[in-house]
């Protein structure tokens, strides 16, 4: 009987429920009904909210791991345009991102290169540096036209820039990939380095930090360093502003420039060996590229002592134990650089004391470097992104996952690490001459009685299977002035340039005379005007 009431009062219940209901559903049906608005108020309030939602952009998804960042690059249209006198710094990018353009004053391939735009000349002041030439370039109209038919919101990388190139950029609706010109010439300052290293506790050769007025100063603050001293100003390229001095005699071939400094680094000169890495400030840590070779200073390829010409990617060239060292210091600079704000790529180049065995802080180049194709082009790189990638995403305004340290431990493996080199070629001697012919940029093989052959046009280094070709990027052509210390060209190939005691081998000496020799000057006794405009001026100051 209790089992039949329960049921019956459930059954009951239910059927008082659904009344009620309905008598709700009616009273709400008629409110609604009364408060209905006309057709026409209706159809305004719903394109309203229709508008709303359309103007609300979807968020962009967001990248999981290298897989999705190569293809988001690859499916890039945002224009993205590499500024500068050459585009040696990010050979081979084009082939990454999407909608990537080099802007360039000189152009070094003749017009072969799909990627780069080279406006026509016009008149303007002297070249100063490369900012000048970057501002020159910003400010052309051809080149501001080129910028606007690519695309919206274009974006912008430099090897070097100024804050006059950030109120270009800002004027033309060009964004800068790069932390603030005023924070990186902090970094690039050999001084402010110095000091950033020492809160990194990243080790630096022993040194002092002073003005230096005269000899008798200079002794007087380095007494604990010894006799042989290396002195460095605040800025400048390698082998121009770094001096070495034992007596009052080599202290007065340098003393102007020295004396013109608020302060310098007064260094102990140790015996030592150069060695450079890559890496790059993300949101996630920072990613470090292999440690290379430097080759600093031979006679056979540059005027300047102690001059950067050149680099090894060689896994091993160094022993394991200073592989691991120059990394754990790399990061921890990238860490205290991003205390200070940094985000994007940055170079270390390092001293190894050949007695000791100590590695120390050389200096930093808060940029892209000459040595950066040689990074971005590496074996590790094409197996996951290059360096440079990870840099411009900062830039990309879209959300990403990396496993930092796994991506690390990947380009660490000395499997993944293929032999490379390049060299860097000026005119030694102290002549000035027009160039009447000049080996094209693209690959060439050395031919058994030592001289060059050009075997095609290439855009770079990808095509060259063995040590006897090499690809030839050629920045002083036919028609250009030359003076010591101009750059002729950078020459690439696989294999190593050095001996194991960091001398120069024998195919890198025998490549060195074959390309000198395709470069012919004007005939002689007949004089040449020299034209108002034209590339050989950027020769006095870094370009590349």
């Amino acid at each position: 009987m209790a089992k039949k009431r329960r049921a019956a009062t459930g059954k009951a219940s239910k059927s008082g429920a659904k009344k009620r209901a309905g008598a709700a559903l009616k009273k709400r049906a008629k409110a609604s009904a009364s408060k209905k608005p006309t057709a026409k108020k209706a159809a305004k309030k719903k394109a309203g909210r229709k508008r709303a939602v359309t103007a609300k952009a979807a968020a962009p998804a967001r990248l999981r791991g290298v897989s999705d960042i190569r293809r988001f690059f690859h499916r890039n249209r945002t224009p993205v345009f590499f500024v500068s006198a050459t585009n040696f710094n990010l050979l081979g990018i084009d082939e990454w991102v999407g909608n990537f353009w080099y802007l360039n004053y000189i152009d070094c391939f003749d017009g072969g290169h799909p990627s780069v735009f080279v406006p026509k000349e016009t008149p303007h002041a002297p070249f100063e540096s490369i900012e000048d030439i970057n501002n020159y370039l910003l400010s052309h109209k051809e080149t501001i036209d080129f910028i606007r038919s690519r695309g919206e919101r274009p974006k912008a990388v430099f090897l070097m820039f100024n804050e006059e190139t950030e109120r270009i950029c800002k004027e033309i609706g060009l964004e800068v990939c790069f932390p603030p010109a005023r924070l990186r010439e902090a970094v690039d300052h050999k001084i402010g380095a110095t000091r950033i290293a020492e809160r990194a506790g990243v080790p630096c050769v022993p040194n002092v930090l002073a003005k230096v007025d005269s000899w008798k100063t200079l002794r007087r603050v380095s007494r604990r360093l010894g006799c042989d001293l290396v002195v460095q100003t605040p800025f400048g390229d390698s082998g121009h502003t770094t001096f070495f001095i034992s007596n009052e005699e080599d202290w007065a071939k340098h003393a102007e420039e020295i004396v013109a400094a608020p302060e310098v680094k007064v260094m102990k000169r140790i015996r030592c060996r150069g060695s450079a890495l890559e890496a790059c400030v993300t949101r996630h840590g920072t990613i470090v590229g292999p440690l290379m070779t430097e080759l600093i200073g031979f006679p056979e390829l540059t005027p300047y002592r102690g001059g950067w010409c050149g680099n090894e990617v060689h896994a091993e060239a160094f022993d394991r134990r200073t592989r691991q060292r120059a990394r754990e210091a790399a990061m921890r600079f990238g860490d205290e650089l991003r205390r200070m704000g940094y985000k994007g790529y940055f170079e270390i180049d390092f001293l190894t004391d050949i007695d000791t065995g100590k590695i120390y802080l050389g200096e930093v180049n808060p940029r892209l470097t000459g040595a950066s194709s040689m990074t971005n082009l590496a074996v590790f790189a094409h197996a996951d992104a290059p360096l440079f990638l990870f840099h411009l995403l900062e830039w990309m305004d879209v959300p990403y996952d990396l496993d930092i340290g796994a991506l690390n431990a990947r380009w660490a493996d000395p499997d993944n690490i293929d032999t490379w080199s390049q060299l860097v070629l000026k005119h030694n001697e102290d002549t000035v001459d027009r160039v009447a012919q000049a080996p094209q940029s693209g690959i060439w093989e050395l031919r058994p009685d030592g001289s060059a052959e050009f075997v095609r046009p290439q855009t770079h280094r990808r095509t060259v299977y063995d040590e006897n070709r090499a690809f030839y990027f050629r920045i002083t052509g036919p028609g250009d002035w030359r003076a010591k210390g101009s750059d002729l060209g950078i020459l690439v190939s696989r294999g190593r340039f050095m001996n194991e005691d960091h001398t120069l081998n024998e195919r890198a000496k025998a490549w060195i005379r074959a390309i000198r020799g395709r470069y012919v000057a004007g005939a002689e006794g007949v004089v040449e005007p020299k034209p108002a405009f034209e590339p050989a001026e950027v020769g006095g100051f870094k370009i590349y």
